[in-house]
């Protein structure tokens, strides 16, 4: 087999994505995630002696904002300073600059203008300096190292030269003591990288610490970013040095300089396309299934009710409706020998019902145009059978998607994928691919879909409950968090038709009670937040923002924030906090409020931060739900579908305090008119005390622009937390007057009334009709800011990841007749193990294994896993565990006892340690068969320690 051919891209298979026989396409799946491993492996070695570097500089010449480096190896390098805190360097080992694979695919938009860059000698290196930034070029040899305009602050610099090998080239950075790094697009598990090796390649796995859809971008908390302008695949390392690696003979890069995350994914986005914008309804949830089962090239069961042909598909619209259950798209083709019949038909009967159709496709485009032009489809879902190939193969997919949209009619593209690469948040959603309904893929979820975000992804999500298995409880829990979320979907035809009471199939209407209802609920919720959740998509393709934020985004400077303790939790814009529950439980510990006050979004207490907040009661109706000081919502009335109403009354809802403004988006949200101006908006501005009592003032401005089916007037309704009834209300210098009741209140047209049982108390104001092009102001006296009650529990013990583990030392291990390195214990893997030395005099017990956690942990227990090969020789008997911040001193045991001779985990718990150094002793061998210790895992739990 030829090198080539060892990393090259799987080809796609007929079956690879929905296939009705999911056991056996897991096992396909496993069989190819071990090849994957083992070819990652070969072609991603740490490091290789052959590697050749540039060495050292012999001259720095310059056209404009262009300089090319010539080196004494022959080599070259040209720094391209695009804006003045943009740049591209580029490293070619034999000095030309013809072979460039990307092209301008990734980044489309680096005609900023003149920069007006400077060049010069500082002896043991060349300067190029901006009004931005401040690049050296040392001499001797060739590295380069970025710092601020200052030429004093250091973002990067280069360890050691970068160097290739004929099949991959790498860059090596030093890492800053506490920095942070974040990024590589759709990453399945935790999103702060630092200690972490991550796959920058396509592997169609869909598990835990894999990538759905990589891509070749990372930003760290020094303040810059850096995308490699490349198509292949590659692995970073974020160790101290990092090591970037790519499989190509070249080095690529843009670097964004930024004063904050925010600008560096503001950079990135500027040169890589700006997120697209959905259309409104692509806000709302959708379906995808197979409804022309009947076909006899189906891959699925024949004989499902109500799927027979695709005109079925109104049927369940029309449940829908019945059910009074929010929802706005199907996608009802499925490729794998489902097609679809009476497209155009099934198009109109379920737009009479509020619905937009799209298509699914596991075989490519080649009816887009008569589907989007004649039938009126206006989605695409690119399937992995397609597009699975991953990289420009995917990427062109995506693109051929867009253009049938676009090309075809006035609609905006809306398209989901897998295998996306930098880039694709111009053109796509992504999402997570087959994963199963189960608390535990719930769990790694909400860092995937958060830490999506951070490579300027705002639409990523995952199949609610899975693709395969679920339940009643799981569905309803995954529902909840990710309807604040922008875009998200069910996956139906592939999960069991009836694993317990009460559940058909992935449609939120098809539930027993409670789970029904609460459906609803949290639907509803989504659809009344349409213009927030809207303003904060339009704001994502205005700076590449997302709307679902990870904590570090709103908090840079929190150290709590920064890391992976808040991973189980985000930002839905900038007012929520949701910190969803993923395990089976109706209580929530660990959820962590930033400095501030933050209200309780369903009664209404106060709680004041930093700190831990442990024990908040989240039976299954209930998601733990944040909302900011000072925040402002725009609402819209209860509806089931964009434009079943007119949205005669838009409610704003404020939690007042201190100084806060929002400024609405609005335009026709279906075409691309947005784009040449045809949208509005509108500003607010609240003052209020920022704490007791006073006069809190609500300035609408007026609505400012125009676009096809804007109101040119409309009622406002305004809820404010205040604990105390006002004095008066006025809207302009109109005295509003109070009401009664909220029945009275109801009925009215314009009026206030107080309800100090409705969220720890609310004050609801009605100023009636006014002109959209006017502005008004609101005035109420003598209210009362709910006081915080400020929290400071500790943080929960949680599994310490293992990703940054090492081994210190092991007395005794066997490498000669077979894998039993130390290592294995702490790999993650239970397939591997760690053996004592058997092969040529086996030393006595006791032995022992000290491990380096890589950062100071509380440790309160750890989890042994004996050999699970089948074996038993070597399994553990007495033990002794410790926990130190010394590897030579310590001290005593946290825990001893004796393992049983069974091939069953044991967790050990014992009173929380600091420390970061952790050593078991393994003083006998269980069944007394020999001199030997064998382990397939260690695992510990804790918490952060100082």
């Amino acid at each position: 087999m030829t090198a080539a051919a060892l990393y090259a891209p799987p080809r796609p298979h007929p079956r690879r994505h929905r296939g009705p026989r999911p056991g056996v396409r897991r096992t396909a799946l496993l069989i190819a995630a071990v090849l994957i491993g083992a070819l990652l492996s070969v072609v991603l070695p740490a490091t290789d002696a052959r590697a050749a570097t540039a060495g050292n500089v012999t001259g720095v010449t310059r056209s404009g904002d262009t300089f090319t480096v010539a080196t004494s190896s022959g080599a070259a390098a040209r720094v391209v300073m695009a804006r003045a805190d943009i740049f591209r360097i580029w490293l070619s080992p034999n000095g030309a600059f013809t072979d460039d694979p990307a092209g301008a695919d990734l980044a489309i938009n680096t005609a900023f203008g003149s920069v007006g860059a400077t060049l010069t000698d500082a002896g043991a290196y060349y300067r190029i300096g901006t009004s931005a930034v401040s690049l050296r070029i040392n001499k001797s040899p060739l590295t380069f190292a970025l710092y601020r305009a200052d030429d004093t602050t250091l973002l990067w610099s280069e360890a050691q030269p970068t160097n290739w090998t004929g099949s991959q080239t790498t860059q090596y950075l030093n890492r800053a003591a506490d920095e942070q790094f974040y990024g590589t697009g759709l990453r399945l598990g935790e999103w702060a990288l630092r200690d972490k090796t991550v796959p920058v390649a396509v592997s169609n796995q869909w598990t835990e610490n894999t990538n759905a859809s990589p891509a070749p971008f990372y930003m760290s908390t020094n303040g810059y970013g850096v995308m490699r302008n490349t198509w292949s695949p590659g692995s970073y390392a974020f160790t101290a040095p990092t090591a970037l690696r790519h499989n190509e003979n070249r080095f690529d890069a843009w670097y964004f300089a930024g004063n904050s995350l925010k600008d560096v994914l503001g950079g990135y986005t500027d040169v890589t396309g700006k997120p697209f914008l959905a259309p409104i309804w692509g806000l709302e949830l959708g379906n995808a299934d197979c409804f022309n089962a009947s076909n006899p090239d189906y891959q699925g069961a024949h004989d499902r009710l109500r799927h027979q042909t695709t005109p079925d598909v109104v049927g369940y619209a029309t449940d829908a409706r019945a059910a009074d259950m929010p929802s706005g798209w199907f996608l009802p083709n499925d490729g794998y020998g489902c097609g679809y019949t009476s497209l155009p038909e099934t198009v109109a009967q379920l737009k009479s019902k509020g619905f937009q159709t799209g298509l699914w496709t596991s075989t490519g485009l080649s009816g887009i145009n008569w589907e989007v032009g004649t039938a009126g489809s206006r989605a695409v879902k690119t399937d992995v059978a397609w597009i699975g190939g991953g990289y420009k193969t995917a990427f062109n997919g995506v693109k051929q998607a867009v253009d049938g949209i676009e090309n075809n009619s006035d609609a905006r593209r809306f398209v989901w994928t897998v295998d996306g690469w930098a880039g694709t948040q111009r053109n796509a959603v992504v999402w997570t691919g087959d994963t199963s309904g189960t608390w535990d893929a719930m769990r790694w979820h909400v860092p995937a879909i958060a830490g999506a975000g951070l490579s300027g992804l705002n639409y990523a999500s995952g199949d609610i409950d899975g693709i395969f298995g679920g339940s009643p409880k799981t569905y309803v829990r995954d529902l909840q968090w990710k309807a604040f979320t922008p875009a998200f979907m069910t996956m139906s035809g592939w999960g069991p038709t009836s694993p317990s009471a009460g559940y058909q199939d992935k449609q939120p209407w098809r539930f027993a009670e409670p789970y029904q209802s609460i459906n609803r609920t949290y639907l509803r919720l989504k659809m009344r937040l349409m213009p927030y959740m809207y303003t904060m998509s339009r704001n994502a393709t205005d700076t590449g923002v997302p709307a679902t934020r990870a904590m570090v985004l709103e908090y840079p400077n929190d150290p709590v924030a920064r890391g992976n303790q808040t991973s189980g939790q985000f930002m839905a814009g900038d007012s929520f906090l949701v910190a969803p529950v993923v395990t089976d439980t109706t209580t929530r510990d660990g959820i962590y409020l930033p400095a501030g006050d933050w209200t309780d979004y369903w009664t209404g207490k106060v709680y004041t931060g930093p700190g831990w907040l442990n024990g908040y009661a989240a039976p299954l109706d209930t998601l733990p739900l944040f909302v900011k000081a000072g925040a402002i919502v725009p609402m819209w009335p209860k509806m089931n579908y964009t434009g079943e109403k007119p949205v005669s009354t838009l409610t704003y809802d404020i939690q007042p305090r201190g100084n806060s403004t929002f400024t609405l988006y609005e335009d026709d949200g279906l075409t691309r008119a947005y784009k040449t101006g045809a949208s509005a908006r509108q500003r607010v501005d609240v003052t209020a005390p920022a704490s007791g009592t006073g006069t809190v003032t609500v300035s609408v401005g007026a609505s400012t622009g125009t676009y096809t089916g804007k109101p040119a007037t409309r009622g406002y309704e305004f809820t404010l937390r205040s604990a105390s009834a006002p004095g008066t209300v006025t809207v302009g210098t109109t005295t509003l007057p109070a009401l009664a009741s909220r029945a009275a209140y109801d009925a009215a047209t314009t009026g206030w009334f107080h309800d100090p049982a409705d969220r720890s108390g609310t004050l609801r104001v009605k100023t009636g009709t006014l002109g959209t092009g006017t502005a008004s102001t609101v005035t109420a006296t003598a209210l009362t800011v709910p006081a915080g009650t400020p929290v400071g529990g500790t943080a929960p013990s949680s599994p310490i990841s293992q990703s940054g583990w090492s081994v210190v030392q092991a007395d005794s291990q066997e490498t000669a007749s077979e894998n039993g390195a130390a290592a294995n214990a702490i790999d993650g893997n239970p397939a591997t193990l760690w053996h004592s030395k058997w092969s040529s005099g086996a030393p006595a017990l006791p032995h022992e294994i000290q491990i380096d956690l890589g950062a100071r942990y509380d440790v309160d227990s750890v989890t042994h896993l004996p050999r699970q090969d089948g074996g038993v020789n070597g399994r553990i008997g007495s033990y002794e565990l410790y926990v130190s911040d010394s590897k030579t001193s310590w001290g005593t045991p946290v825990a001893t006892g004796t393992f049983a001779d069974t091939a069953a985990a044991t967790r050990v718990t014992f009173t929380a340690k600091p420390g970061r150094y952790l050593r078991l002793r393994a003083l006998t061998e269980a069944g007394n068969r020999g001199p030997w210790t064998s382990l397939a895992e260690l695992t510990a739990t804790g918490r952060p320690s100082g």
